[in-house]
């Protein structure tokens, strides 16, 4: 495997940062009207395609609003002839397990030095490690309330291994904390359990377990020479169900070499979902865009993850995820001084539909956009429009203000309201149930425990606030 990259990076690296990283101007031996022609006629697009279409022409500078939406509207017709005029959601809950962590990634937020949960440490610190136990009593009240969808990333505990062994193979080392970020869980106020420990905890009741990214994958695997099929199998004996393509943020190295020094390559990140994949999970894939990259690196990225699908058809979704800048490392140094804006938003999931014509399903985030540049998101390409979630924590402690719930009846008001089908779906959307609008109050189906009872009965769903009955976090 291919070893991890500078694993003690901290937030001091982006100090050292400027906004000059050397990235050449998107230029392309294409002009936009002949991609968005190639777009139409359904021919197969090129990145320089892409490049075109995301830069609205690479002949201009910003965004032209009159070829911009020449692009919404091709995607959105695209988008109807493929999948129609249903948009998906999910009951789902995140349950991530630590948010302990030594990778030192500048866009996030979300983890805490690792250092900070030692026993002997006095280090004040929001995060948290939760036990093996506490993931089942989380996931086993969450079934009650219908979820049937747990969704679980975490962040990179040193005291975290695949199993036993690893563990045994991780402490042989002469320095495991510098050559292979270990150490026992002995040292830590919490012992996170292992990762198969974890699995089994979280997997009760027939609930689909979404979980271990590439980034997870590698750190399961760390000092040894396991391949990331063997590691997944061991977790889908656990009970994994499928694994989330995150920690992908830029799929093109010299991106990664800027914001996250610390994390897996390109080629390690296709390697473990090429892994997850053969050991016959479904996977998603995502793309965290609006920081430091050019359009032309959203191209190359949506090209890696094409020619993955075209190897493998296992792919279930697209996820474009938009950078929340305001508590990040990026930001605070001065590297980047916002995220994206809403018309590279729309242009992301617009030419992700038209390029991605092996990946049947894009997803628009009230999370990251907001309910109504959410539902417009819907109008530009996207059919999905994510799940319940009950409690979120990644983007919330980047600077996220959308909120962390959607019952079924927002669900069911916002989508009725631009027009298109509400479907309650299965997280690889082979079963799905139309949602009769008018046959409310509305709640799940599709759980183990679910009987179509709202989610939280009784209580608002608090558009701009988490429910105080969800205490998992994301």
């Amino acid at each position: 495997m291919t070893p991890a990259r500078d694993p003690d990076a901290t937030d001091r690296d982006a100090a050292d940062l400027d906004d000059d990283f050397g990235f050449a101007e998107p230029s392309t031996d294409q002009s936009f009207e002949n991609a968005l022609a190639k777009a139409r006629d359904g021919t197969r697009l090129t990145v320089d395609d892409a490049t075109e279409l995301l830069a609205t022409g690479t002949d201009v500078d910003g965004i032209d609003p009159v070829r911009k939406e020449a692009v919404l509207e091709l995607a959105d017709r695209r988008r109807r002839e493929e999948v129609g005029d249903e948009v998906t959601f999910v009951a789902n809950l995140n349950n991530n397990v630590t948010t302990a962590c030594n990778t030192g990634c500048l866009f996030c937020n979300f983890k805490d030095s690792a250092h900070a949960f030692e026993a002997d440490s006095d280090a004040d610190h929001a995060g948290f490690t939760k036990t093996p136990a506490e993931s089942r009593e989380i996931v086993e009240g969450a079934l009650d309330m219908g979820v049937y969808e747990v969704c679980s990333v975490s962040g990179l505990h040193p005291a975290l291994a695949l199993n036993e062994e690893h563990h045994e193979i991780l402490a042989a080392h002469d320095d495991p904390a510098s050559e292979v970020n270990y150490k026992p869980p002995e040292r830590y106020a919490t012992d996170p359990g292992t990762y198969l420990e974890q699995m089994e905890a979280m997997s009760v009741g027939g609930v689909h377990l979404h979980s271990m990214t590439p980034e997870e994958a590698y750190h399961a695997a760390r000092g040894t020479d396991w391949e990331y099929e063997a590691v997944y199998r061991e977790l889908a004996a656990a009970g994994l169900d499928s694994a989330p393509g995150t920690a992908a943020e830029i799929l093109v190295d010299e991106v990664r070499d800027v914001i996250c020094p610390g994390k897996i390559r390109t080629g390690d990140w296709v390697a473990a979902m090429e892994g997850a994949m053969a050991a016959g999970l479904d996977v998603t894939s995502t793309m965290m865009y609006g920081h430091v990259e050019t359009v032309a690196h959203r191209a190359e990225h949506l090209g890696v993850i094409r020619d993955l699908q075209d190897r493998t058809g296992q792919i279930t979704e697209f996820v474009p995820l938009s950078f929340i800048h305001q508590n990040t490392p990026l930001y605070r140094h001065g590297v980047v001084d916002s995220g994206p804006s809403r018309d590279e938003d729309e242009l992301v999931v617009a030419v992700a539909r038209l390029f991605l014509d092996n990946v049947d399903h894009v997803q628009a985030s009230w999370v990251k956009s907001g309910d109504a540049h959410g539902l417009k998101l819907l109008n530009c390409g996207a059919d999905d429009f994510m799940g319940t979630i009950l409690s979120e924590e990644i983007t919330k402690r980047a600077g996220g203000e959308y909120g962390e719930y959607r019952s079924f009846d927002d669900y069911v008001e916002m989508i009725t309201a631009i027009g298109r089908t509400p479907v309650e779906r299965s997280t690889d959307y082979r079963t799905r149930r139309r949602i009769d609008p008018d046959d409310g109050p509305h709640g799940p189906r599709l759980g183990p425990r679910a009987d179509g009872t709202p989610m939280l009965s009784g209580r608002s769903s608090g558009r701009d606030r988490a429910p105080e009955s969800a205490d998992a976090d994301d």
